[in-house]
């Protein structure tokens, strides 16, 4: 696959600063709108990158922006989903741009993931929802990863609610102090197009007319994609029992179904056959559609930040909507809308007929609604935002040793991948590994201890369990060489132990190369020169393991540690990396049982037993 630009040509020269907008699919360039026109006349040009589709020309065209069309899937794809990552890359090496801003979730993890592979010197994740929140099982630990990746990789992350903020900061996908908000909600409102003004309009008349509603009917309105997160199954009991007791009753859809996360069949065909349900499909304008409804109705389970809701308080409807996160701030409580629980049918039946009685309360919700948009929602004051936040990190990051920083960037952004890619991939053995750890070793499957880490900050390393608890009569240890099961010796001789250290890396404790931990007593026995061991991350394998592994001496595998701090290069990291695999494979340099005292010719021993264990 390969990425087409359109629109204008890249300027060869650059003289002003780019950042570039990546989002999953062309729909999502809307988000934009307003925003990359407001960025060029602050002093920056700007780059709007999404799948092919009519949107991301006409919205890139109406902007002044460069348009970059590059395949992506929403859903989980690993073959295309590593040419989408392996195409931003790419485009991001060529462009060059000062700031990357990545957003939606696909696009969020590929182009954080690609910014930082690509030495982007600024990065942004615009957090817009998490899809994890309803999702289950396996599926749902694969997005938690993609979200902590995604995060991990940014300068900043930028949730669009501060519910939605909280709720990452809880699932500990981000830290408090790397997510700040940007105002209140991600683009705001244009109140001008979305006004109650519309209603007094012809083009409102002849679309009332299309729709074949003569203007006395009562119309709940919905906008957005007909899913199951969206709520459609709980909107479609509501109406079905509304419409019961009132024949006159419209159901409003403006939108259309999808195949992911699909409506159960008979949701569908409900609607598809139900003559007082209308829905006129997707539409690039939805401003006339608002001038239609008495009630808008949002039941979603999951939300970033909503802008429909907005969209319908600055047309004066009232709102509807659930505590879901990010909802829950897109609507005020009893003055601008009503809140009701996620998934409850009830409630929300309840709460649509309290309005649809009540056209005073209506009329004084729509009012407040409009106010509050006015007053907080205004696009100008978010947009003013983003061009001090650009202005911001540029200025911080002439301000550091870029080189340095760059360095460490792609070396952590290769660290979180593989690391995420192997925890994703081998999650099934890990599962398989872990139970025969459980029954042929014992419990705990984990063996945990405490090494130090990068500057010697002590952390908990993980290993899988090798040796049992056997004790004699005097309730003492066993020796480990007979405490070492065969089980055991193999997890050992093929490094399978080392795999709960994935963690450790995503966790930022450890990386993939670099010096081996060793144990805390270590410390105040190094030597200055063995001390610098510790500049860098301790790593699952490093250069001394590719060197004699175990059979090198402690004194002798300190040198080469050095050695790895001041010539280490991304090249050498995947030559180390390759030459573990190889002689893991092997089960070279690994003797089960080994003292310390074996290979310690420092005099620094205080236990015999596995070193590594």
């Amino acid at each position: 696959m390969s990425y087409t630009a359109t629109n204008r040509p890249m300027p060869t020269t650059v003289t002003k600063p780019s950042i570039l907008f990546a989002v999953t699919v062309s729909i999502s360039c809307v988000f934009y709108r307003g925003m990359l026109r407001h960025l060029e006349d602050e002093g920056f040009s700007t780059i709007m990158v999404s799948a092919p589709g009519k949107l991301l020309d006409e919205v890139s065209a109406s902007q002044g922006a460069t348009s970059l069309a590059i395949p992506m899937e929403r859903e989980i794809h690993l073959l295309r989903d590593f040419v989408s990552l392996w195409n931003l890359y790419r485009t991001m090496r060529t462009v060059r741009p000062e700031v990357v801003n990545a957003s939606t979730p696909k696009a969020g993890l590929l182009g954080s993931v690609a910014a930082m592979l690509a030495r982007v010197p600024c990065r942004v994740y615009m957090l817009r929802g998490l899809r994890m929140e309803t999702a289950i099982g396996f599926k749902r630990c694969v997005l938690w990863l993609a979200e902590r990746v995604a995060c991990a990789c940014a300068h900043r992350v930028i949730p669009v609610s501060e519910s939605l903020r909280l709720r990452a900061i809880e699932l500990k996908l981000v830290s408090p102090e790397k997510a700040r908000p940007l105002e209140n909600g991600s683009c705001g409102v244009d109140t001008e197009h979305f006004t109650s003004e519309n209603r007094k309009t012809e083009k409102v008349e002849q679309l009332r007319r299309s729709l074949g509603l003569t203007g006395s009917e009562a119309v709940i309105g919905f906008v957005g994609r007909f899913v199951k997160d969206k709520g459609i199954r709980e909107l479609v009991e509501a109406f079905c029992e509304l419409s019961a007791s009132r024949p006159a009753l419209r159901l409003l859809l403006v939108g259309d179904f999808e195949t992911g996360d699909p409506v159960e069949p008979k949701i569908r065909r409900y609607i598809e056959s139900t003559p007082t349900i209308l829905c006129p499909g997707f539409v690039t304008d939805t401003a006339p559609y608002y001038a239609l409804m008495d009630v808008f109705v949002l039941p979603t389970y999951r939300e970033g930040f909503p802008g429909v809701p907005l969209e319908a308080q600055a047309s004066e409807v009232p709102v509807v909507t659930t505590n879901a996160t990010g909802a829950v701030d897109s609507v005020q409580h009893g003055t601008t809308g009503l809140i009701v629980p996620v998934r409850d049918a009830k409630a929300l039946t309840e709460a649509l007929d309290t309005l649809l009685r009540n056209p005073k309360m209506r009329g004084e919700m729509g009012h407040a609604g409009r106010l509050w948009m006015e007053r907080s929602f205004r696009p100008e004051a978010i947009w003013k935002r983003h061009a001090e936040m650009y202005r911001d990190m540029l200025k911080e990051r002439s301000q550091r040793n870029r080189g340095k920083q760059v360095s460490l960037a792609a070396k952590r952004a290769f660290d979180l991948f593989v690391a995420a890619a192997a925890l994703v991939v081998l999650f099934p053995f890990l599962l398989v590994l872990a139970l025969v750890v459980r029954l042929f070793v014992g419990s705990p499957v984990l063996f945990r201890q405490l090494r130090p880490g990068f500057k010697g900050r002590p952390f908990t390393c993980l290993k899988f369990r090798t040796m049992t608890d056997q004790r004699d009569h005097q309730n003492r240890l066993l020796p480990d060489s007979k405490r070492l099961t065969r089980i055991g010796r193999l997890i050992r001789a093929l490094s399978l132990d080392e795999l709960p250290q994935l963690w450790n890396v995503l966790r930022g404790q450890m990386s993939l190369i670099g010096p081996r931990p060793l144990l805390v007593e270590y410390l105040p026995r190094y030597t200055p020169e063995q001390a610098r061991r510790h500049e860098v991350m301790p790593g699952i394998t490093g250069w001394a393991q590719v060197n004699g592994r175990q059979d090198v001496a402690f004194s002798e595998r300190f040198k080469l540690d050095v050695w790895y701090v001041d010539h280490r290069t991304f090249g050498l990291d995947l030559k180390i990396l390759l030459a573990t695999v190889f002689q893991a494979s092997r089960g070279s340099g690994i003797r089960s049982g080994q003292n310390v005292s074996e290979v310690d010719d420092l005099g620094s021993a205080t236990r015999h037993g596995s070193f590594d264990d």
